[in-house]
């Protein structure tokens, strides 16, 4: 399944591509000024942080799926 067709875009048909594609550009600036501003390993703790909370619903689909069998 093609995620970018399937994606609703509520707005799509209200705002003018032009601010869309400054909206995009705006958020990509900031994260980039972001990375710049905090150290790496904020970054690292991040993405630890992102694992463990998947690992953390992965167990809990696991046990779900347990009691269904």
């Amino acid at each position: 399944m093609n995620e970018n067709k399937t994606r609703r875009r509520p707005f799509e048909d209200k705002i003018p591509e032009e601010a869309r594609e400054h909206a995009r550009a705006a958020r990509e600036e900031m994260r980039e000024s972001m990375k710049a501003f905090l150290p790496p390993e904020f970054w690292e703790h991040g993405k630890k942080a992102r694992k463990e909370m998947l690992l953390a619903w992965r167990s809990m689909i696991n046990a779900a799926l347990e009691r269904m069998d």
